[in-house]
């Protein structure tokens, strides 16, 4: 699939029009133009299926490091910065940090390419409850690690500039699996 720009291009001028302002005065103008830019560029993830983005950064490294399975060494991310829209308002979720774990088996996963996967899934219309399950999906994909944890928090202006306006609420959800999934001792280390 692939973003209609002209066609979102001809619905905000419509938008416009629905909201009583006239597209063509100068502050509008080009806004259908823009718009449609910049719903390219924040819904790219949108191109893509999960395995497309795990091939798309599938840069690991044969773990010749000492990580061993039996001590539970784990790579973890923390405070990876995206935001997202949410699927039923179309609003902005905000100010979100993931944090990303796995349990290495054989390889690792080049450190950046963590970040820009949680980016690329990022840039979809969604719930916050999805984008952890498809970083999950895509690590799990790429490192081959059945054991793999994400835990975002993040603001929805669906909840702060709107409906019931508490500027405060902050949502949490973790995705766990393989030995995350029971393992308290490993979810603790996930909170350190």
């Amino acid at each position: 699939m692939s973003i209609d720009e002209k066609k979102i291009q001809e619905h905000i001028r419509g938008i416009i029009e629905a909201l009583g302002d006239n597209p063509d005065r100068e502050g509008l103008k080009d806004t259908p133009k823009r718009v449609a830019q910049m719903y390219a560029e924040v819904f790219e993830g949108m191109n893509y299926t999960n395995r497309q983005i795990a091939e798309m950064f599938d840069k690991t490294f044969e773990d010749d490091l000492t990580f061993s399975q039996s001590a539970g060494d784990m790579v973890i991310v923390r405070d990876i910065d995206i935001f997202s829209y949410c699927e039923h308002h179309m609003a902005l979720m905000y100010d979100m940090k993931v944090t990303v774990a796995y349990m290495p088996q054989g390889k690792v996963i080049g450190l950046s390419k963590i970040a820009r996967i949680a980016d690329m899934v990022s840039k979809r219309l969604q719930l916050q409850e999805r984008i952890g399950t498809d970083i999950a999906e895509i690590i799990e994909t790429v490192t081959g690690s059945p054991d793999v944890a994400v835990l975002i928090e993040g603001c929805h202006s669906c909840m702060t500039a709107r409906g019931i306006k508490k500027t405060a609420a902050r949502t949490y959800t973790s995705t766990l699996r393989g030995r995350f999934q029971n393992d308290t001792a490993l979810q603790m280390r996930l909170r350190l």
